[in-house]
């Protein structure tokens, strides 16, 4: 079972319906005990950072969601459900994020001849090296963006790829078991369907 977290932010049923189609069993919830009793759990997010911590709290979900990316089981956070995982963001900020990976959440800044603001379509993945997550994804494949801010992590290692808008940022982070994408990977395709699958069968212990 994979526990995709309800906290009324994200487009929760896309999500869904494309862990579904390889394979999940899955279950949209903000219950504690079924995110504690997954074999996975999914972290989306659309819309500002403060709104999504904000809502996550009053949730009373911080708790479970940092024991998750904790356990040591696998764990996706997916686009502001990525940046949430860092330290804080400059957008209506600085706002606390739930630092469990160090960096923050910087702006991107226009500058003159630079493409417009949202970061929105496709853009290529630069593997900076393999985890289990993009395991049989392409270095140069095309993921979906759509975002305004960028994450800027302290930790190079836990980089898995980056993407180019105008400067390089991580387009997907990891460590150990836990992973995070700047992208929407229910909107990328088959890189996306691929990543999935991946992250399902690392949930069944098939993957490792």
């Amino acid at each position: 079972m994979i526990a995709v977290v309800d906290y009324g932010m994200g487009n929760l049923r896309s999500v869904a319906k494309a862990l579904e189609r390889v394979g999940a069993e899955v279950v949209v919830t903000a219950d504690h005990a079924a995110i504690d009793a997954a074999e996975g759990v999914v972290l989306p997010g659309v819309g500002a950072f403060g709104r999504c911590m904000e809502n996550l709290l009053a949730a009373g979900l911080e708790a479970p969601v940092r024991n998750a990316a904790r356990s040591g089981k696998p764990f996706l956070g997916v686009c502001v459900g990525m940046q949430i995982l860092f330290e804080e963001s400059e957008e209506f900020g600085p706002v606390r994020g739930l630092g469990i990976l160090p960096g923050k959440v910087r702006r991107f800044v226009p500058r003159e001849g630079a493409r417009k603001i949202p970061h929105m379509g496709w853009n290529t993945l630069a593997l900076n090296h393999r985890v289990p997550l993009l395991r049989g994804v392409a270095d140069g494949s095309y993921a979906y963006f759509v975002h305004s801010y960028y994450i800027d992590a302290a930790d190079a290692a836990t980089v898995a790829a980056t993407t180019t808008y105008g400067l390089p940022f991580a387009a997907c982070v990891a460590r150990d078991h836990l992973f995070a994408t700047q992208f929407h990977p229910e909107k990328s395709q088959k890189v996306g369907l691929k990543l999935l699958s991946n992250f399902v069968a690392l949930s069944k212990g098939v993957l490792a």
